[in-house]
Formats: structure tokens, C-alpha cells, sequence
């Protein structure tokens, strides 16, 4: 029991508040997250030399030589005495688009190290410390670790998890442009903006749900759509397909998604999205990333 594989879904921000800044530069959010059943896999095994492989139709835009995210984690969480640690990551997500991939990939790499310690008779890292550790790899790092729908306040550290949350499907669209998020940021003319607010006593409630989704925001779509006009046009192609309740930018962009009556609406309006815009990266998909996290014996 030396190899595991682990899926790391995409984190969507069904909406996002900006809601103040701390002196030191960091944002204060109030985001309702959930996560899909489209993401990237890492692949972890103690019988191989230590050392990251890049893979999968999206690797291409990693540099294995630059800094990543699962060989940072590992260098915190896996100690030298531990063995080698050899890392496969298996990448479909699109990079820097707005849907948290470099954190769900750390996150699926920490709960992968987590199975092969609790397995090999090694002491885990569950020290006091540890939420903070993991937050300083990565503000959104702590809320992918367990792919619960969740609320996330302050900089990410204050998390409500809300396993009731409807599986909502989505169509996840890309427009293959990348947007800065320091620069979107920095581009915010408010910053104090009002919170999401109480949540619908009945989150397993689709209707209830999205109405009150679409009454929510997403702060830093509008300066996303300006430095990257093509995202508005994302939009609206997602929020004229059939079925679509309502579509949205998600964290910093470019990536939108748009919420569809049945999972069979999602697949139809997918399959029209990918026809007519044959250079955007476009997937069906539930919300059903808790269902997947848990780690997989391959040998």
C-alpha cells in the first residue's frame, strides 16, 4: 500500500464578496464555494525517487523546474525520514483560471501524504499548527483540503461547511485567457462592500438556492471583464444556452459557470458551447467534488 491517487476538483465561487483590506495588502472575502467532479489528480508513491512529473492535456502550461504548489506541500509535510516521495500530477484544469487548481492540487497532495503515513504507521501532522501551515501555502489551500461546499470569511481562515448543499450541475467555461489576480485586485475602485449574508435555511433546496445565488455578486467580475473583455461574451453565450438559471465569473476569472435546471440541460449546452467555440476549454459537471476527494489505493 505504497501508491494513491487523488482528485483534486476545481473550486467554484458561486459568489464572492470583497468585503475590506488589512494594511498588509491581503483581502478581506466572503465567498460560498462548491466543488465540481471535473479537477486534476495527484499521484503519490513511496517506491520511486523523490521528484514532480507534469502530465495530462493541461501540463503543458506548468513549467516542472518553476515552483508548484504539490512540491511545496510535500517539502512541509513530508519529512526526509519518511522515504521518497515520488509525485505525479495529472493536469485538466486550465492554469490560473479562477477555479483554484494550484490549491486543489496541494490540497489532494496533503491528503494523499495523509492516507500514506495513516497506512504506514507514521505520525501525522495534526499538530496545532497545522491550519496555519496550510493557509501559508495557499489562502484558498485549508477550504480544497476537504472538498466540502462551503462559506469562507477573512482571508480564507474562517470556514462554515455546509455538507447539505445542493449538487448543483454547471458548465464550466474557460476562454483560454489568463487574468492577473494581483491586477484585478488592485483594480477594485470599492473594497468594503457588503457581505453575502444569511444563507437559505434549506441549502438542499435547488429553487431556494439559486434565487438566492443570483442575488449575490461577484466583486471582482466587473474589473476581470475589463482587462479581459472576451469574459463578458462567456456570459452572455452561457446565460443564452437552455436551462441556464444564472451565470457568473468565478474568483478572479477568467473562468465563468452557469447553473442549469438538470444535469442532462449542463451536458446539451456543454456540447453546443465546445461546438461553436472550438478554442474554449468547456465542461459539464456536478458540484459533487466531496464525493470524490477521498484518496485511491492503486497498489
Amino acid at each position: 500500500m505504497t501508491r494513491v491517487k487523488v482528485f483534486a476538483p476545481a473550486k467554484v465561487n458561486l459568489a464572492l464578496h470583497v468585503t475590506g483590506q488589512r494594511e498588509d495588502g491581503y483581502h478581506f472575502l466572503d465567498t460560498l464555494v462548491g466543488f465540481a467532479s471535473v479537477g486534476d489528480w495527484v499521484t503519490l508513491d513511496t517506491d520511486q525517487k523523490r521528484g514532480l512529473t507534469i502530465t495530462g492535456p493541461e501540463g503543458a502550461a506548468l513549467d516542472p523546474a518553476a515552483p508548484n504548489l504539490v512540491l511545496q506541500t510535500a517539502m512541509e509535510f513530508w519529512g526526509k525520514g519518511n522515504g521518497p516521495l515520488s509525485l505525479v500530477l495529472s493536469k485538466h484544469l486550465p492554469v490560473s483560471s479562477g477555479i483554484g487548481g494550484g490549491s486543489a492540487d496541494a490540497a489532494a497532495t496533503f491528503r494523499g501524504m495523509l492516507w500514506l503515513m495513516d497506512r504506514m504507521g507514521m505520525p501525522l501532522p495534526m499538530d496545532a499548527d497545522l491550519a496555519k501551515r496550510l493557509l501559508q501555502l495557499g489562502a484558498d489551500v485549508p477550504m480544497c483540503v476537504s472538498c466540502e461546499p462551503l462559506r469562507a470569511r477573512g482571508i480564507g481562515e474562517r470556514r462554515e461547511f455546509l455538507p447539505a448543499m445542493a449538487r448543483l450541475p454547471v458548465v464550466l467555461v474557460n476562454p483560454r485567457v489568463e487574468v492577473a489576480t494581483k491586477m484585478v485586485f488592485k483594480s477594485l475602485t470599492k473594497k468594503d462592500n457588503s457581505e453575502i449574508g444569511r444563507l437559505p435555511s434549506d441549502l438542499a433546496d435547488v429553487g431556494l438556492l439559486v434565487s438566492f445565488l443570483a442575488k449575490q455578486r461577484n466583486d471582482l467580475q466587473g474589473p476581470a471583464i475589463a482587462a479581459a473583455p472576451v469574459i463578458a461574451t462567456v456570459l452572455k453565450v452561457l446565460s443564452e444556452t437552455q436551462g441556464c438559471t444564472m451565470a457568473r465569473m468565478s474568483g478572479s476569472g477568467a473562468t465563468c459557470f452557469g447553473i442549469y435546471d438538470t444535469a442532462e440541460a449542463s451536458a446539451v449546452a456543454a456540447e453546443k458551447i465546445a461546438k461553436d467555440h472550438q478554442r474554449w476549454w468547456v465542461k459539464a459537471a456536478l458540484l459533487d467534488g466531496q464525493d470524490r476527494a477521498a484518496p485511491e489505493q492503486i497498489s
